[in-house]
C-alpha cells in the first residue's frame, strides 16, 4: 500500500491536471471564438512593456472598467496605477502630450493585455490593407463574410458536441451573428468606401495596385464595417482628404458601441466624441464629460477652483507655520504652538490639495524674413501632367501669384494635384506648358509627410545638426560656428530638450521628429513656408505652437491640412483644387466644411445607384 503522501501528491496531482485541461479548453474555445493571436504581429512597444490592470466591471457586463492599470516601458512608467472605464455606447478621444504613451495603451487593450471580457470583440485599426489581388469592396466584404460562415459552422460544431456546456459561448456567438447582415454587405461595403473617398472604379481595383494611403482607408473600412463592440482608432484622419474627414465625422458621431479615438484634430473630437478622455502628465487617466471643447472649458473651470483651493490652503499653512516659528522655546507658548502644529499634521494626513500642473506649452518661431518684391513666386498659363501628355494634365492654364503675405490654404479631394502644385512651387518638377517665375533670392521652408526621412536616425539631434552645419549657420552678420551649446539652444526652442538632445533620433517620437524638421526649416530663413500635412504626428498644443509661429512669421505661407482648426487659424483665403484648375472659395474654411458635407452625400447617393 502506498504511503499517504505519495497518495495525496497523486491526487493533488490529478486536480492541478483537470485544472491545466479546463484552462486549455477554456483557451481553446476562446480560440474558436475571436481566432488565434499571431504573435509575430504583437507591436515592439508591447514587447518591452509590462502592463498590469484589474477587472472591476462584471464579467458579462457590456462596459469596461479596469482597475491598478499601469503601463511601463523600457522602466519608463507611461500610466500609474490608474482606472481605465469605457461604457458603452460611449465615444471617447484620447488625448495627451507627444510621447505620453497613447498608442501604446490603444495597443495594449487591443492586445489584451488587461483582462477584458471574452464576449467582447476588439477591432484596432493599426495598419494599411494587406496588397492582393482582390477588389476594395470584395476586401471588405470577405472580412465580416468569411467571419460569418467561420461562426455559423462554429455554432453548429458547438450545439453538436455539448448544447448546454457551450450555451454561453453560443450566446456570445449569437449576439456578432445578429450585427451583421449578408444580404446588404456589398451595398453596406460601398457606401463605406465611397464615404471614404473611393469612386465607384476605384472601389473595383486591386489593392496591389493602391498606394499605402488608399490601402488604410480600405482597412478603415473594414474596421467600420466588422462593427466591434469596442473600435480603437490612432489618427484615422491622417490619410484622408477634408470631404472624407467630413464624411467619418459624421459616421462615427453615430456610433453605437464603444468607440477610443487617438486625433489631434480637435474639429474632429468636437464631432465624434461623447468623452474626453486626458492622459495626464503623471500617467493617470481622467475621463471629462463632453467633446473637446466642453472639455477645455471644464477643465479650466476645475483647476481655476482647485488653484484657489491650493492656494488658501498652503497660505493657511505658512500662517500656521509663522506662527509656531515666533513661538521659540517660550514654555507658555508652546502649548498653542503644539496646538498649530496638530492642526498642521491633521491637514496633511487628510490629503492636501494638489496644484494643478498646466500642460507644456510648446512655442517657437521662424526667422523674421528679409522683404522681396512681390510677386515672389508667379504661375503664367501652367500646364502639368506626369506623362507629359495633355490628355493627363492635372492642371491647365493656371496663371497666380504668391507674394510674402500670402496666408493660402489648399483644398480639394485626393488626387486633385494639391502636392503636385507645391512640387511645382519647388521647382522639384516642371510645368509641361508656361512657365513658373521664382524671385532670384527666394528661399522656400518645405515640410511634407515624407520630411522626417531626411533625418538621420541613427545619430543624435546635436550630432545631426553639427553633421549638416559643419562650417556654421549664416547669420546677418555672417558666417557663425555653432558649439554644442548653441545647438542645445535651437533644440531646446523647439521643445526638444535636456536628454532627448543626446539620444537617437530613431528613439524620438513621430512628433518629436517633426519638430526637428520645423527646426531644420526655419534655419533655412524662409521667405515662403509650403506645409504639406503638418500637424500628422503634432498633439494639441504643438498645433497651436505650429500656428502661433506662421501667424507671427511675416513671409508667405501656402498650407494644405485636414486639420480644420489650424486652416481657419492661419488663413486668409481658400484655394479649392479640382477639375484641373484652381478656384478661390468665395467663403471661409467653415462655410467649405459645411459645402463639403453637402457635396458627400450627393456623391454617396449618386454612386450607389449606378
Amino acid at each position: 500500500m502506498p504511503p499517504k503522501g505519495k497518495a495525496a501528491g497523486k491526487k493533488l496531482s490529478k486536480f492541478a491536471q483537470k485544472k491545466a485541461d479546463k484552462a486549455a479548453a477554456e483557451a481553446l474555445k476562446k480560440e474558436m471564438l475571436d481566432g488565434a493571436e499571431d504573435t509575430d504581429n504583437i507591436p515592439a512597444c508591447l514587447k518591452s512593456a509590462v502592463v498590469t490592470g484589474v477587472l472591476d466591471s462584471q464579467p458579462q457586463s457590456r462596459d469596461i472598467k479596469i482597475s491598478s492599470f499601469s503601463v511601463s516601458t523600457w522602466g519608463r512608467e507611461l500610466i500609474k496605477d490608474t482606472v481605465l472605464e469605457l461604457n458603452y455606447g460611449r465615444r471617447y478621444g484620447l488625448i495627451g502630450q507627444n510621447g505620453s504613451g497613447k498608442s501604446t495603451m490603444l495597443y495594449a487593450i487591443a492586445h489584451r493585455q488587461i483582462p477584458i471580457p471574452e464576449h467582447i470583440d476588439i477591432w484596432h485599426l493599426d495598419r494599411e490593407a494587406v496588397p492582393s489581388e482582390l477588389s476594395a469592396v470584395q476586401f471588405v466584404v470577405d472580412t465580416v463574410a468569411t467571419e460569418y460562415a467561420r461562426l455559423e459552422e462554429l455554432t453548429l460544431e458547438l450545439l453538436e458536441q455539448d448544447p448546454e456546456g457551450n450555451e454561453e459561448l453560443i450566446t456570445q456567438i449569437s449576439d456578432k451573428l445578429d450585427r451583421m447582415d449578408p444580404q446588404t454587405f456589398e451595398t453596406r461595403a460601398c457606401e463605406l468606401l465611397y464615404g471614404l473617398g473611393f469612386t465607384t472604379e476605384m472601389a473595383k481595383k486591386s489593392t496591389k495596385d493602391m498606394s499605402g494611403g488608399w490601402r488604410m482607408r480600405v482597412a478603415l473600412a473594414q474596421a467600420l464595417f466588422v462593427q466591434p463592440t469596442l473600435l480603437l482608432l490612432d489618427e484615422p484622419t491622417n490619410h484622408l482628404d477634408l470631404g472624407a474627414c467630413v464624411w467619418l465625422e459624421e459616421y462615427l458621431s453615430t456610433w453605437s458601441s464603444i468607440l477610443v479615438v487617438i486625433s489631434h484634430s480637435q474639429d474632429f473630437l468636437n464631432g465624434v466624441c461623447t468623452n474626453t478622455m486626458q492622459l495626464t502628465q503623471k500617467g493617470t487617466l481622467v475621463n471629462w464629460q463632453g467633446n473637446y471643447d466642453m472639455y477645455m472649458q471644464t477643465r479650466e473651470e476645475t483647476e481655476k477652483n482647485q488653484r484657489t483651493k491650493w492656494k488658501k490652503e498652503q497660505d493657511d499653512i505658512k500662517h500656521l507655520e509663522e506662527f509656531i516659528r515666533s513661538c521659540g522655546t517660550y514654555a507658555n507658548l508652546r502649548k498653542q504652538a503644539d496646538s498649530k502644529q496638530k492642526i498642521i499634521d491633521k491637514m496633511r494626513a487628510a490629503g492636501l490639495v494638489e496644484e494643478p500642473l498646466a500642460d507644456p506649452k510648446y512655442r517657437f518661431q521662424f526667422p523674421e524674413a528679409d522683404t522681396l518684391a512681390p510677386p515672389v513666386l508667379a504661375f503664367h498659363d501652367v500646364a502639368f501632367s506626369y506623362s507629359g501628355r495633355k490628355e493627363d494634365y492635372l492642371y491647365k492654364d493656371l496663371s497666380f501669384g504668391i507674394d510674402m503675405d500670402s496666408r493660402i490654404a489648399l483644398v480639394g479631394p485626393n488626387g486633385a494635384g494639391k502636392s503636385t502644385l507645391l512640387k511645382l512651387m519647388r521647382d522639384e518638377i516642371h510645368a509641361c506648358e508656361g512657365d513658373v517665375k521664382r524671385h532670384g533670392h527666394l528661399r522656400i521652408g518645405q515640410y511634407n509627410q515624407h520630411s522626417e526621412e531626411i533625418l538621420e536616425m541613427d545619430l543624435c539631434p546635436i550630432e545631426f545638426l553639427d553633421k549638416l552645419y559643419p562650417s556654421g549657420l549664416t547669420t546677418v552678420s555672417g558666417l557663425k560656428k555653432m558649439e554644442i551649446d548653441d545647438w542645445r539652444g535651437k533644440l531646446g526652442q523647439f521643445g526638444i530638450k535636456k536628454e532627448r538632445q543626446t539620444r537617437p533620433i530613431s528613439t524620438m517620437s513621430h512628433g518629436l521628429q517633426t519638430r526637428l524638421v520645423m527646426l531644420l526649416i526655419s534655419l533655412r530663413n524662409p521667405h515662403v513656408l509650403l506645409l504639406d500635412e503638418p500637424t500628422n504626428h503634432l498633439d494639441m498644443d504643438c498645433i497651436d505652437g505650429l500656428a502661433d509661429a506662421i501667424k507671427q512669421f511675416n513671409g508667405g505661407c501656402v498650407l494644405v491640412s485636414h486639420d480644420f482648426r489650424l486652416i481657419s487659424q492661419v488663413t486668409e483665403e481658400i484655394w479649392v483644387c479640382d477639375e484641373k484648375t484652381i478656384k478661390k472659395w468665395p467663403g471661409d474654411i467653415t462655410s467649405y466644411k459645411a459645402h463639403l458635407k453637402k457635396q458627400m452625400d450627393k456623391t454617396i447617393k449618386k454612386q450607389l445607384n449606378k
